[in-house]
């Protein structure tokens, strides 16, 4: 399978490439088109029903008629000289509240929406008046907008919408300010922007400047990018699309990090054939390009489908987790990243049948010898000192790991920068009224017979409520229209997104809740911090499930891949050492050293994913150049030292891009998404060079054909059952029963025509496929044609 998609993109490359540039633009143009349809925000909605907070929102929905897409926003009013607002600006607070309300905001480009397509957002927004400070400094004002708070479109609105009431009370002699969760989320995009684009801007210029580098080739360090750019859009649009059809809500984080797994990833992966490329045109001059493609493509492509389908399958265990942005980001990535793979089947090698040996242009490396160079001493280096190397491995990922000792989730979802106007509003309200008056938790009391309810019986309740250390205010009941259903607002003096009011409300307040309501009522408690609270037990309960299925689901591939039970076990030591060691040293500089009350609560998850997957990405690759190499006649520690020299130029070169991917995130403003970029970043660069040119080459040194075991390793004996060890085709995998005569390996001269025809001999299930006969066949008669 794998080698037909290979050989028909090489033999039919410009229709592989039209129909990807086809394809592949118009689906990533229409899932950036509809993306904001398909994402939500309130993470009490990823909540299983049974949790508290998540039965609260259910409550709020059908007995207030709360909707799930409303952001409110708070806006303050006062004076411009400071004093306290007098009778008659509370009556133009008033007035001017219901304007707001009865006036109709439209978005900028309204008119220009494209139906079916673009939302419009342009609404008549719920303007109330909260409540006044106690010493009448100012009035809050809640102001409800409906929309998906991270859509530019819903951005726009409240724009518009903030400067019609900075125009309204300025013309009364009051000033506004707007805080609350749309206007965090708008001051921060407008604060990022310029990092956001400089710092993407930044990033692909490294990875154009490594490929420069490495290549000496204009052509080799465009080409990966552009590709995997169009190919990563067209996965998000995948995503979407599947997203759409199926129902399901993204996290508005989702796609972004699609973005970034897949442009780190693809550019691996065309990486891992450029370098094989290279390789093989340098070894076989004579040969035509298309040939050398498509058996580069066809060998590699079995360790990129494997090192894919490990990512596919780490992830696909997201789909057991309980909280529902994990369980809806396990298969988006898995499905982003099964596009990757076919586009590295297919758009891939048609890109190099194509551009030949014009890729490496204008660099003359094609016509110079291999020099072993840095890579070369350290294949000698792990192949002559291999315990040394092994120890010093191990020991340095030890020492990173103990950073994870005292280590505390923090599950805080960030906010804004502290010099935004949003930012500053809300310092002006914390300094009169509690922490948490414009996020309050509130709590729902039902009647379980659908009576009546009777507030005198309920009086104990808000009494309870305040009583408790930490809530500094209790608001009016709030009835619902039939009476079934009343809410209480408590207004805690810490802020909500912290740990301290996650504490108290998983603990006082829920406890003095559950005894002060009446018999036959259910009561639930909601809000922030009552959901982050229900989040942080979810996410516990998800680690304690998902670590392990991952963890044996990558075992299993691994074992099947390989075809050995020594090789996996070294393999998930590695791997599972490098998480620990990863996630170690992100504790260590964010809690331990930064002062950061912990790391973010998908961290460990996210981390112990990418780490493990990836990982294991780089040690398939150099596992598969191992086996190869040790399938030939000579030493075990020579092969070992052959397969670091020709291998860890690609694996370097991918880790430094990948890292510099997941680095880029390294930099926002959001504490979790910085936490995220850098841990994962740092984690890439471990797996690749600690790992796959240190650790695991060193562990093959010791153990020799050992490490394939149960299936015997290969040996000159095995070698000379061919005739020679130059004939032993790389496709034969350590321990295959039989050899193939008469099949040409990687690196063995093959011209046109009779001549590659009596050396590849007939197809094989193991050897060299039909495609290579055919297109040796082909290519002498095609080529002018093809070629223009």
């Amino acid at each position: 399978m794998i080698r037909a998609l290979t050989g028909f993109s090489t033999r039919r490359p410009w229709r592989v490439i039209a129909l990807w540039a086809v394809i592949g633009i118009f689906v990533s143009v229409l899932g950036q088109v509809l993306v904001f349809r398909v994402t939500q925000t309130d993470s009490a909605g990823f909540l299983p029903a049974e949790y508290d907070a998540a039965a609260a929102l259910r409550v709020a929905e059908e007995k207030f008629g709360a909707e799930p897409g409303a952001d409110v926003v708070t806006v303050l009013v006062a004076r411009r000289d400071g004093r306290p607002l007098a009778d008659s600006d509370r009556r133009r607070v008033g007035e001017v509240a219901r304007r707001l309300s009865a006036e109709h905001v439209k978005m900028p480009w309204a008119d220009e929406q494209i139906p079916g397509l673009s939302r419009d957002y342009s609404q008549v927004p719920r303007v109330a008046l909260s409540m006044t400070a106690p010493d009448g400094s100012f009035a809050l004002l809640s102001a409800r907008l409906r929309g998906n708070p991270t859509d530019p479109g819903l951005h726009a609105l409240y724009r518009a919408f903030s400067d019609r009431a900075e125009k309204e009370f300025g013309d009364a002699g009051l000033r506004t300010g707007f805080t609350g969760g749309l206007a965090d989320t708008v001051d921060r995009a407008d604060a990022e922007k310029t990092t956001q684009t400089v710092v993407g801007a930044l990033m692909v210029g490294l990875i154009v400047l490594v490929n420069v580098l490495v290549f000496r080739s204009v052509l080799a360090a465009l080409i990966p990018l552009f590709a995997v750019s169009v190919v990563g859009g067209a996965a998000a649009g995948t995503v979407v699309g599947a997203a759409l059809l199926t129902g399901f809500d993204l996290d508005p984080g989702t796609p972004g990090l699609i973005g970034t797994v897949l442009l780190g990833i693809g550019v691996d992966y065309f990486l891992f054939l450029l370098f094989r490329f290279r390789e093989e045109l340098r070894r076989r001059p004579e040969a035509h390009h298309r040939v050398v493609a498509a058996d580069v493509a066809g060998r590699v492509g079995t360790a990129v489908t494997s090192a894919a389908l490990t990512i596919v399958a780490a992830f696909a265990t997201l789909g057991v987790a309980r909280f529902g942005q994990f369980r809806v980001l396990g298969p988006a990535v898995a499905v982003s990243v099964l596009v990757m793979l076919v586009a590295s089947l297919t758009l891939m090698p048609a890109l190099l049948a194509v551009a030949g040996r014009r890729m490496f242009w204008p660099s003359r490396s094609l016509k110079k010898a291999e020099r072993p160079g840095l890579a070369g001493r350290t294949g000698e280096l792990v192949a002559r000192r291999p315990l040394l190397v092994l120890t010093a491995s191990v020991a340095l990922l030890g020492a990173l790991a103990v950073g994870a000792t005292g280590v505390q989730m923090d599950f805080s979802t960030g906010g804004a920068p502290r010099d935004t106007a949003a930012a500053a509003t809300a310092r002006e309200i914390a300094r009169v009224l509690p922490s948490g008056v414009s996020d309050p938790t509130t709590v729902y009391v039902t009647a379980g017979d659908g009576r009546a309810l009777d507030v005198a019986a309920l009086g104990g309740l808000p009494r309870a409520l305040a009583q408790v250390e930490g809530v500094g205010r209790v608001g009016s009941p709030v009835f619902s229209a039939d009476r079934t259903a009343v809410r209480w607002d408590a207004y805690l003096t810490e802020d909500a997104q912290s740990q301290r009011a996650r504490d108290l409300v998983a603990g006082p307040v829920r406890e003095a809740v559950r005894k002060a309501t009446p018999a036959g009522s259910t009561a639930h408690v909601g809000g922030t911090a009552a959901v982050f609270a229900d989040v942080a037990t979810a996410v516990d309960e998800d680690l304690r499930t998902v670590f392990p299925v991952a963890a044996a689901l990558i075992a299993l591939i691994l074992l099947v891949l390989l075809r050995s039970l020594a090789a996996p076990a070294v393999l998930m030591l590695a791997v599972g050492l490098c998480f620990a060691a990863t996630f170690g040293a992100s504790a260590l500089a964010f809690q331990h050293l930064g002062g950061e009350p912990g790391v973010n609560f998908v961290l460990p998850l996210v981390l112990f994913l990418f780490v493990v997957a990836l990982g294991t990405d780089y040690n398939i690759l150099i596992s598969d150049r191992l086996r190869e190499e040790m399938a030939r006649a000579g030493s075990t520690r020579a092969a070992v030292a052959r397969a670091v020299r020709h291998t860890a130029p690609a694996i370097a070169t991918a880790g430094v891009v990948l890292a510099a991917s997941f680095g880029s995130l390294g930099v926002n403003a959001d504490p979790s998404t910085r936490q995220i970029g850098f841990a994962t970043a740092l984690g890439i660069l471990l797996s690749a060079f600690v790992l796959s040119l240190l650790l695991v080459p060193a562990a093959a040194a010791l153990l020799g054909r050992g490490m394939w075991w149960p299936m015997r390793g290969g040996s000159a004996g095995s070698a000379r059952r061919t005739g020679s060890a130059s004939t032993e085709p790389e496709g034969v995998s350590v321990g295959h029963p039989r050899a193939y005569p008469g099949h040409a390996p990687l690196g063995t001269s093959v011209g046109t025509g009779e001549e590659a025809s009596a050396v590849y001999g007939p197809a094989d299930a193991d050897g060299p496929s039909r495609t290579a006969d055919r297109l040796v066949h082909r290519t002498a008669r095609r080529t002018a044609h093809d070629d223009g």
